[in-house]
């Protein structure tokens, strides 16, 4: 073989394996991101569990007998809290929206007590929360974007040969059940806005 030849072939296998080498980086770049961001969610959600505990105790002071909303919250928050350290988005998802919709419940008997939406220590609380749902909904949006360039970079031609052998794989977006559970709670109304 002429040393032309040797040397073409070289700079085609040596440009093939850049090619591949540039897309595994791609991809471990893209499956970082959405470690990253489902970081920011676990935040965000771990947050949202800190401050349930005390919205629950300002609420238990002026409804004592609302006994089984208070218990369906804090029954709520620790299933979320236990799938949230599974790390399965589906299953978060599930367990944060039976939590979403037990606060709706616990802002519900909020408004049946007019001194309760006049606290202080509760309105800030129900602030913090509003803050912290708009975090979350941000974060999940963010996470689910990310999921959506993995996800499509690894089906696409030729990426997808990289990615099937160095275990790539899809990941889940972070979806809510139905659509009535895209709404955050509305906090608002139990102050009366």
């Amino acid at each position: 073989m002429p040393m032309t030849a040797l040397i073409v072939i070289l700079a085609i296998v040596i440009l093939i394996a850049a090619f591949f080498l540039f897309l595994y980086n791609a991809l471990v770049t893209r499956r970082n991101r959405v470690d990253e961001s489902w970081s920011d969610i676990d935040v965000q959600l771990k947050r949202r569990h800190d401050l349930i505990p005390n919205l629950v105790e300002s609420v238990k002071a002026y409804a004592t007998h609302e006994r089984q909303t208070l218990e369906s919250v804090t029954q709520a928050r620790a299933n979320a809290m236990q799938a949230q350290s599974a790390g399965d988005p589906k299953a978060l998802a599930q367990a944060e929206n039976m939590l979403t919709s037990a606060l709706k419940s616990l802002f519900a008997v909020s408004e049946a007590y007019p001194a309760l939406r006049a606290n202080e220590n509760f309105l800030q609380l129900q602030n913090e929360l509003t803050a912290t749902e708009d975090k979350v909904q941000a974060a999940r949006r963010f996470y689910n974007g990310q999921v959506r360039d993995l996800n499509t970079m690894i089906q696409k031609f030729p990426a997808v040969m990289v990615a099937g052998t160095m275990g790539f794989k899809a990941r889940d977006f972070f979806e809510l059940a139905d659509d009535s559970e895209r709404a955050v709670p509305n906090v608002g109304a139990a102050l009366g806005k």
